[in-house]
């Protein structure tokens, strides 16, 4: 038991609230709206993270992880939120942990600063304007050790380096950059990671129990069994944009979304298309079951001051009844919500464009559904960035009630890129963004 545990001896199960009923007949409307407008949507409260010097923290859940914080506090806990049974509390995890890029000699690289620091995951309580922290379970290996949040293969994730970027550290196959949470049907969790991209089963004390990973990806030396159990695909996910978002639905079965479009049958196509991909994943028969193809809106309805589509990314998905999910787009500075039903008839999983070999891609489709792609269809709920006091960078998102969303946003740990983000002593130059829960409560009769 951590020393974040107190005040908590059982788990309760999350709310079963559903959405209004006319989001939910707003389905039986084809196509997407995208110029729909937020509606009365409104923010109703917002709570902050206090300070909480990482090392401590880390040290706290495995002792002698953190040899030096330098001078960072506990963040990145934005990377999802899942309800905790009772009104306030949430489950949510942290991301690798601190990392930036410098620019060396006109090549970027990536820099973790506190080198020892081991994903967690967090259970906090939000109370008037505060963020409390209750729990926190560090993800182990099979062995108990930490999993670290450092790259795990030479060649195909990025060289990790040092805070200043001068030293190169050494790749961990058993590390993880968690990015979504939901309580497993066991007490214990499943998470998605980036990396492999992977989703992980872990037992309620934190150990990895599987890790599931695309075929073909050959991760050796982990120390916790590693399922080579989803398409091969997969293998072409952009450098860190791998999985993200992650839903549990009413039945059990579980919903993965890559957070940007596969790089198929190249970087350039990637960085162009619109298109990227939802799989849904049977915890019962440890197999992918079906795959949905995601059609993000024009990066400029999303958010009006960006003009890249490479910046649009999935980074919450949500149930919110049978078959049914909020999905996230976003950019850093804005969001929105659409609601989206798995259908049968749009599940592409096994088809050519599972095949890397296919010409064009499914990704290099201007348009995916005139070209006999069944592109789930979508309903806009709510544009976030127009509802005053809702933050940047929203990662998490969790159904409160049938009008109410909790919002999460990632603070990077107070970490810019540059050389700029530490002082000339190797502590941090904090940026000053906060980690902040945002609730939202929906205009009636969306």
């Amino acid at each position: 038991m951590s020393p974040y545990a107190a005040g908590r001896r059982r788990v309760h199960r999350s709310l079963a609230a559903g959405v209004p009923l006319a989001v939910l007949a707003a389905l039986a409307v084809a196509g997407t709206a995208v110029g729909a407008p937020s509606g009365d949507a409104r923010v109703t409260g917002s709570a902050t993270l206090g300070d909480i010097p990482l090392g401590g923290f880390s040290n706290a859940l495995l002792p002698g992880t953190v040899a030096d914080d330098r001078g960072v506090d506990l963040g990145g806990i934005g990377s999802d939120i899942y309800p905790a049974g009772r009104r306030g509390e949430f489950w949510t995890v942290t991301d690798r942990g601190p990392n930036g890029q410098i620019k060396v000699d006109g090549t970027k690289r990536r820099t973790f600063p506190v080198p020892g620091f081991d994903p967690a995951i967090v259970k906090i309580r939000v109370s008037g304007d505060s963020v409390k922290v209750l729990d926190a379970i560090p993800i182990t290996t099979s062995s108990g050790k930490a999993v670290t949040g450092l790259s795990n293969q030479k060649g195909r994730d990025e060289a990790p380096y040092s805070y200043d970027a001068t030293t190169p550290l050494a790749y961990n196959p058993n590390g993880l950059d968690t990015e979504g949470v939901v309580r497993a049907e066991d007490g214990g969790f499943w998470l998605v990671d980036e990396y492999g991209p992977s989703l992980i089963h872990v037992s309620a004390r934190g150990k990895v129990l599987t890790r599931y990973v695309p075929k073909g990806l050959n991760l050796t030396g982990a120390d916790y069994p590693v399922v080579e159990a989803l398409p091969a695909v997969l293998l072409h996910r952009k450098v860190n944009r791998g999985f993200e978002g992650l839903a549990q639905l009413p039945g059990g079965d579980l919903v993965m979304a890559v957070q940007s479009p596969l790089s198929l049958p190249d970087t350039d196509a990637g960085e162009a298309s619109l298109t990227t991909r939802l799989l849904r994943f049977s915890p019962k028969k440890r197999a992918v079951t079906a795959e949905y193809a995601y059609r993000f809106d024009p990066v400029n309805v999303v958010d009006p001051s960006e003009d890249d589509p490479s910046e649009l990314k999935i980074s919450s998905v949500v149930a919110v009844g049978r078959d049914r999910l909020l999905v996230e787009e976003r950019t850093d500075k804005a969001a929105r919500l659409q609601l989206v039903k798995l259908s049968r008839e749009a599940d592409i999983l096994g088809d050519t464009w599972d095949d890397d070999t296919t010409s064009p891609s499914l990704e290099q489709l201007e348009d995916p559904a005139a070209s006999g792609v069944p592109v789930l269809r979508k309903r806009l709920v709510v544009d976030l960035g127009k509802v005053k006091g809702v933050p940047g960078k929203i990662e998490g998102v969790a159904r409160v009630d049938h009008d109410t969303l909790a919002l999460i946003n990632d603070n990077d740990f107070g970490m810019t890129d540059g050389p700029e983000a530490f002082d000339a002593q190797g502590r941090l130059v904090d940026s000053g963004v906060e980690t902040i829960v945002t609730y939202v409560r929906l205009p009636r009769g969306i």
